[in-house]
């Protein structure tokens, strides 16, 4: 671990604002609002407000497959939420997710408030009766992987993505430990791929919509830019599984949903009607007021 210097922690921990590297401006060890802001709403029940991170992708690729179903009471209206502007700390924000994170629904017709991305996918899996099996030995397969990815991303993202790549500096130890986890992680995944075609069985499931904007994004190489460093290609089943989600319309929908970055033809920064995957790029990003 040469380079790097012991760090003794204070007796008293105190915020330093400026210390937190890319995303220092919206971490804070407070919670509750910021600023008073009411947020947008649609002509649809299901009101989305989100960024098309992987947490966001899990709910957008659910709602694209529910509607590619045929159910229309799945439509829905994706609001963007410019984390990096803050707006996830408003009080409209906040009074439907008080944990200030994307993604978050509100269901006008019911009233509900879902927040969490997991909780999201298993409140829409039950309203509609869909995307999770009905087989209670099979549900509860289906869950486990569900809880699983819910526990294991934050090894993903804030540990392994923020030290690797977010970082204002790199040091060894944490860049490890968290390489190990990640590791293991697939190599979890790789190891239950090898025998069912879907995480926990073969019927494909929120489990698998949860875990794929993850995993399947960082061995497609989408997250991180760590594909050679953490050698994905040695992961044949985990990859096997990714590129077949990958390929489902669905998929490709949700994915672009909120997302704002990358090339142009993956972004749609709002969704509120099918027919908005349809426009033309250039009018998109014009409507959008990126042009």
């Amino acid at each position: 671990m040469s380079g790097e210097t012991t760090y003794e922690p204070p007796k008293v921990w105190t915020w330093d604002a400026e210390n937190g590297g890319q995303w220092s401006s919206i971490n804070r060890p407070i919670a509750g609002p910021t600023h008073d802001a009411t947020l947008p709403r649609g002509e649809h029940p299901l009101q989305l407000y989100s960024l098309g991170t992987p947490n966001g992708q899990k709910v957008t690729i659910l709602l694209e497959e529910l509607l590619a179903l045929g159910l229309t009471g799945a439509e829905y209206d994706a609001h963007l939420i410019k984390i990096g502007d803050g707006e996830q700390f408003s009080s409209g924000f906040v009074e439907v997710n008080p944990n200030s994170k994307i993604p978050a629904l509100l269901d006008t017709q019911t009233g509900s408030r879902v927040f969490e991305s997991g909780a999201i996918l298993l409140y829409l899996a039950e309203k509609f009766g869909q995307f999770l099996p009905k087989d209670p030995l099979a549900r509860t397969e289906a869950l486990n992987w569900l809880f699983w990815l819910q526990g294991s991303a934050p090894y993903l993202g804030g540990g392994f993505g923020h030290f690797y790549a977010y970082a204002p500096q790199k040091f060894e130890y944490p860049i490890n430990r968290f390489t190990m986890e990640v590791k293991r992680q697939m190599d979890v995944l790789d190891r239950e791929l090898a025998v069912h075609r879907f995480l926990g069985g073969d019927e494909y499931s929120i489990a698998d919509m949860a875990t794929w904007p993850w995993y399947g994004n960082l061995v497609l190489g989408e997250a991180y830019g760590a594909g050679e460093f953490l050698q994905v290609e040695s992961y044949k089943n985990l990859l096997r599984w990714s590129k077949e989600i990958l390929a489902r319309p669905a998929v490709q929908r949700g994915r672009k949903v909120n997302r704002t970055w990358g090339p142009l033809d993956t972004q749609l920064h709002e969704r509120h009607d099918a027919s908005d995957f349809d426009l033309k790029t250039q009018d998109k990003v014009a409507a959008q007021g990126t042009a």
